[in-house]
This record gives C-alpha cells, sequence and structure tokens, in this order.
C-alpha cells in the first residue's frame, strides 16, 4: 500500500511537470505573435495617421483662407477688391494700412471706411472663435480624429488665437489714440485758418509776423552792410594796385549811396534799389574772389569802427552843446512880444501903470505864490493856469519879480491881461538894493577874475568836456535865479509863500498846500529820489571832507518848481545865513558845480518836509516817458529839462497841456506869429 502510494505520487508529480512546460510555449508562442501583431498594427496606424494629418492640415489651411477672404469682403466693396488684384502685380502687395491712412487719393473713397477698426478686429475674432468651437464639436461627434495630437493641434490654435486677438485689440487702440490726436491737429489747423481770414493779403508770408512791420528796414540795412564792405574793398584794391576794380567798385558805391540816400526803412528806397543791390552783391563777390585778405579785411574795419566811434563821440559833443545853446536862446516870438510891449508900457502915463487891489501884498491870510522870471509868455501860463484852477481866485496874491529888460513888458502884459479878481504885483529885482556884492557871495563871486573868465573867456580849454555849458546858461548868472534864497527879505510881512518856477502849469487848486504841516520844517518839496538816482551823491563832491562830514550821500534829493516856504520858521533858523556860509566856501566850486539846487539842498538839509508826489510831477522837459495818468492826476506839472515847451525843441506830447492856457488869437501874440 505504502508503494502503491509512492507510484502515484510519482506519477502526478510528472504529469505536473509536463504540463508546466506546455503552458510555457503556449505563452512564449502568443507572446512572438502579440509582438508581430504589435508591429503590423503600428505601421497601418502611422499611415492612417499621416492621411489623417494631411486631411486636417488642409482644412486648416482651406479655413484660415475662408476667414481671411470674408474679412476683405466685410471691408471692402467688390469695386475695390477688383482694383487691389488687379494692381498687385504691378505695385506688388498693397498694405490695406494705406486705405486706413488716407494715403490714397480721393477716388479710394467708399462707403463703409468709418467704422471703427477695433469693431473689425472684433467680429474677426469672433468668426474665428466660431469656427475652432465647430472643429471642436466636431472632434467630440467623430466627424475628426480625437487623438491626444489632434486634441494639441487644437489647443496651440486656441492658444495663438487668443494672442492675435490681444495684439489686435493693442493695435486697434494705438490706431484709435493716433487718430485722435490727428483730430486735434486738422481742428488746431481750422482755428489757424479761420485767423488767417483777416489777414493782410498780397505779401508772400502772412504767417510771418515781421512782415507784418510796415517799417520793415531790413533791406536798408543790406544796403548799408554792402556800402561798408565795398568801401574796404576799395581800400584794399588800392593797395593792391588793382585801380580798375576798385574804380568800379567806385562806381557801385555811389550809387548804392545815392539810392539808399536818407532812407530809414524799405518803403522809402526808390524802386531801383533791388537792381543796386543785385549789381553791388556780383561786385563784391568778385572782390571777395580776388581781393579777400582775413587780416586786411580785419585790420580796415576796427578802423572803420574807431572813426565811427569818434564821429558819434564828436556829434554827441555837438548835439548837447546845440541842445544847451538852444535852451540858452529866446524864441523870435517871445522877444517881439517883449520889445512890443515895453514900448507900449513906457508910452502909458504914470497913473496907468499901477495895479489894483494892492492892499492885498501884504495880508498874511490870503494865498501867495512868488514867481521869479523873465519870460512873459511864460509867465502869464502860470498865472492864467493857477487862477482857472482856483476855487476862489480873489484869494490868491501873485508876486512877480523880473529883471530891468523885461520890467515893462511884464507890467503891460498884466495890465492888459488882469487875472481876473486875484491880485498880481511885478517888481524889478535892480531895486532891490539890498541885494549887492559886499551882502550876497554871488555877486561877489560873479566880480572875481576867475568867475569872469570861466564865463566869457572864449578860447578856455574844455577839459571836462561839453557838460559844463549846462552850467554857462545865463540864467546861473542872474540874481532871479538866486532870489529865493532871499525870500524873508524881499515879503518881510508873510508868514507862508509858495514858491513857483516859471516852467510849470497848474492843473489843480493848491489852496490845501496852506494847510499841510510842515512839522517845524521850512521846505515843504516833492522827493525826487528812486532806488540809486537823484540823492545826494549825484549833486555835491563827497571826495570833499566838507561834505562828507556833515552829509549823507544816500540823503534824497527833492526838487525845486512848487516849494511851500514857511518864512516864520526861515527867519527863526536864519536860513539865508547858512546859504551865504555854504557859498562863500564854495568859491572855487570845490563843492558843488554852479546851480541853485545843490546849495538848496545843503541849505534845507534835514528842514524839509516831503509832500505827496501827486503834488508835483517833474520831467515833461527831458523825459519822453512820464505815465499820463500821473500827469493827468498831478496838480502841478513841470517841465524841467531843456526841452521847454515855448521852444521848437519841445516834446509835443506835453505841448498842449502848456499852450492850453495861451490864447493865440491875442492882438500882439498874432502881430509876433505865435503859432500852435
Amino acid at each position: 500500500m505504502a508503494l502503491k502510494r509512492g507510484l502515484s505520487s510519482v506519477g502526478v508529480q510528472r504529469s505536473r511537470s509536463s504540463g508546466s512546460r506546455l503552458r510555457i510555449v503556449i505563452l512564449f508562442f502568443f507572446s512572438i505573435v502579440t509582438l508581430l501583431v504589435f508591429f503590423v498594427g503600428q505601421g497601418l496606424y502611422i499611415s492612417d495617421e499621416d492621411s489623417v494629418q494631411s486631411g486636417f492640415g488642409k482644412q486648416n489651411v482651406d479655413w484660415r483662407e475662408r476667414l481671411a477672404s470674408q474679412s476683405i469682403k466685410n471691408l471692402f466693396t467688390k469695386e475695390v477688391i477688383d482694383v487691389v488684384s488687379t494692381s498687385t502685380a504691378d505695385l506688388g502687395p498693397l498694405s490695406l494700412d494705406s486705405f486706413r491712412k488716407g494715403n490714397l487719393s480721393t477716388s479710394w473713397n467708399f462707403i463703409g471706411v468709418e467704422s471703427s477698426v477695433a469693431d473689425k478686429a472684433t467680429s474677426q475674432s469672433n468668426q474665428k472663435a466660431t469656427h475652432l468651437k465647430q472643429e471642436m464639436s466636431q472632434v467630440k461627434e467623430g466627424k475628426l480624429p480625437n487623438d491626444d495630437h489632434s486634441h494639441d493641434m487644437l489647443t496651440n490654435t486656441l492658444r495663438r488665437q487668443l494672442r492675435d486677438n490681444r495684439r489686435e485689440k493693442h493695435v486697434a487702440g494705438l490706431v484709435q489714440k493716433d487718430d485722435e490726436a490727428t483730430v486735434k491737429l486738422e481742428n488746431a489747423a481750422i482755428e489757424r485758418s479761420k485767423a488767417v481770414d483777416s489777414a493782410v493779403l498780397g505779401k508772400y508770408n502772412m504767417w510771418r509776423k515781421e512782415i507784418d512791420n510796415e517799417n520793415s528796414d531790413s533791406t536798408v540795412r543790406l544796403m548799408s552792410d554792402q556800402i561798408i564792405v565795398a568801401k574796404v574793398y576799395i581800400i584794399i584794391a588800392s593797395m593792391k594796385n588793382k585801380l580798375d576794380f576798385g574804380k568800379e567798385l567806385q562806381i557801385r558805391l555811389k550809387e548804392s549811396q545815392h539810392a539808399l540816400g536818407e532812407s530809414t526803412t524799405d518803403a522809402d528806397l526808390p524802386h531801383s534799389a533791388s537792381d543796386k543791390i543785385k549789381a553791388m552783391e556780383k561786385v563784391l563777390a568778385k572782390a571777395r574772389e580776388q581781393l579777400y585778405d582775413c587780416k586786411l579785411m580785419l585790420g580796415k574795419l576796427r578802423a572803420m569802427l574807431q572813426a565811427s566811434v569818434e564821429q558819434v563821440m564828436s556829434l554827441k559833443k555837438d548835439s548837447m552843446f546845440l541842445s544847451q545853446l538852444a535852451a540858452k536862446t529866446v524864441p523870435n516870438a517871445i522877444h517881439c512880444l517883449s520889445m512890443r510891449l515895453t514900448i507900449e508900457y513906457y508910452l502909458l502915463p504914470a497913473e496907468k501903470r499901477k495895479f489894483p487891489r494892492s492892499e492885498n501884498l501884504e495880508n498874511p491870510n490870503l494865498y501867495h505864490y512868488a514867481l521869479f522870471s523873465d519870460n512873459v509868455l511864460a509867465a502869464s501860463v502860470v498865472v492864467n493856469s493857477t487862477i482857472m484852477n482856483a476855487k476862489d481866485p480873489s484869494k490868491h496874491v501873485f508876486h512877480l519879480v523880473t529883471d530891468k529888460l523885461n520890467f515893462g513888458a511884464m507890467n503891460m502884459w498884466f495890465l492888459l491881461n488882469p487875472p481876473g479878481k486875484a491880485t498880481i504885483n511885478v517888481e524889478n529885482v535892480d531895486e532891490f538894493k539890498w541885494l549887492n556884492s559886499s551882502y550876497c557871495p554871488v555877486l561877489r563871486q560873479l566880480e572875481t577874475a576867475a568867475m569872469k573868465e570861466y564865463y566869457f573867456k572864449a578860447d578856455q580849454p574844455t577839459n571836462s568836456g561839453s557838460s559844463n555849458l549846462k552850467y554857462r546858461n545865463p540864467k546861473y548868472l542872474s540874481m532871479l535865479n538866486h532870489l529865493r534864497f532871499y525870500l524873508p527879505l524881499v515879503y518881510p510881512k508873510l508868514d507862508k509863500i509858495l514858491f513857483l518856477d516859471d516852467d510849470i502849469v497848474v492843473q489843480k487848486d493848491l489852496t490845501g498846500l496852506w494847510s499841510v504841516d510842515l512839522h517845524g520844517k521850512v521846505n515843504g518839496a516833492v522827493e525826487t529820489c528812486g532806488e540809486s538816482f537823484h540823492r545826494f551823491d549825484k549833486y555835491l563832491n563827497f571826495s570833499n571832507p566838507h561834505i562828507s562830514q556833515n552829509f549823507d550821500p544816500n540823503a534824497c534829493g527833492w526838487a525845486y518848481g512848487m516849494n511851500m516856504f514857511d518864512l516864520k520858521v526861515w527867519r527863526k533858523k536864519d536860513i539865508t545865513g547858512i546859504y551865504h556860509k555854504w557859498q562863500n566856501m564854495n568859491e572855487d566850486r570845490a563843492l558843488w558845480k554852479l546851480g541853485t539846487l545843490p546849495p538848496g539842498l545843503i541849505t534845507f538839509y534835514g528842514l524839509t518836509h516831503p509832500l505827496q508826489k501827486s503834488w508835483h510831477v517833474l520831467g515833461l522837459g527831458y523825459n519822453p516817458n512820464v505815465d499820463k495818468k500821473e500827469i493827468e492826476s498831478a496838480a502841478v506839472i513841470h517841465y524841467n529839462g531843456n526841452m521847454k515847451p515855448w521852444l521848437e525843441l519841445a516834446m509835443t506830447k506835453y505841448r498842449s497841456y502848456w499852450t492850453k492856457y495861451i490864447k493865440y488869437d491875442h492882438p500882439y501874440l498874432h502881430s509876433c506869429k505865435f503859432s500852435e
């Protein structure tokens, strides 16, 4: 039994081993078959995949062509597309940007271009997105291969399309901004074109502002420059012994000088000026080729410049001399008037030479004026303008002082033309017996040999230039000019007096000046100093210790011409004695030059009360830029300077303020040929 069991167990083991070998063989066989089937199937799959890919690519290309065609049809009409297609062969690819930027002619205008580029880009992207969705649905439905490769291609296409969409939107935004800027420029151009409607036509370029200048002198300056250069070349031609060419230059030079003449603007030039310029330019071009020498040109131009500077300085000196001479002269009309009036005065009987209301002359309760002048017409303007602007003329008293030559004329004028209800009196300065050389330093100094030589010697050197001619004016020799320092002696019974120069015009009532509190000062005057001018150092010699130790160089100056003097304080402080002291110290003119303002600044130093500037406006005799509003609002205007209103060199713009107080139809003025 045991043996049977062993045999049976051995048989079972053999059968099991044979069965396992059979399984291994079968498994090996199927493995080989599987590999064969795999390789064969892979080959078939690759061929199918190539065909699918080619079909899908062709479909993708067809889709893009359809999309582009659809976009073109949406943008342009059939006629435009035909033109593009026929023009491509000759001109190459035609950019659609040219249509948008308007680079084509007006014949390319068509309906529908006004639609924005952004809208077109949006519609195109929507169409492309629709095609992509259709393709994705076809893949899902099995109409297109639904493998990984196809899916990746569709994904990449979609991403690329999204990038294209963003790029198109960005470009559309830039185009829109560019269009907005273009519109702004066009609007600005339209506004400028509207402004041109009122422009003057007939000029070659209405946009150039300098062409609008009717006083242009560019051609005059060009001709002047040509003349200067021609003169230089003439000198060089003579130096280089080219006499024939020098003669040619001289001929052209004379022609240009004759054409230029006294012209100061292009409008003054003759019609032949342009021909002369062309002819001169040809000769100068020839001269540059034959005669140009840099060093010689520079030397000659420097010499001409130096000569011109010296000529200008000489002319300036002559101009100053003539200006001072004109200021000293008396116009023929005024001299004629003075002579006629003088004759008439001395023909009058003595009883008719007196002025009425003489009792007012010493009444301190009235308004008293001091006027020292040898000019009849100027004095009449001062009196007339004061009376015409006074609220109550009967309270005004005028004290006129003149010299012996004009005493009869001054009396006769105001006897014939009395100042209404006002009081007037005329005196002769030569009858003031107390005013002599023993008492007055100025009269004593005028008798010295040095002063006589300074004033009267004709051949004396003028080392200080022509500026000292100003101080040789006869008015500085006249005691009428220095009488202002003796007011308490001339009017011993008056307490206040308003001093007026004869070159002023009164435009308002002046009685308010008598109410101004001078705060114990002697002189009430308008200050004239600015930031750095009209201060004491302008009038006084601060290199002299007498001046530098007693006065401030920055002290503010003031003006004569309208001054309120408190004669009570004057007498108390002995102002005339102070004036005599400093006048004696200036015998050699080391402290100041001649005149009355410098000694006035010294005499009234610390004793002057500043008045409001509207009381007294100065500068009408030398300054052409006085503000018109200041002139019209001023109580007194002053023609200080050489350009007096009765002289021909007066400034026309200011003369009317003076002439309106003269009656030019007066028989004496008419007979002496006065004119406005």
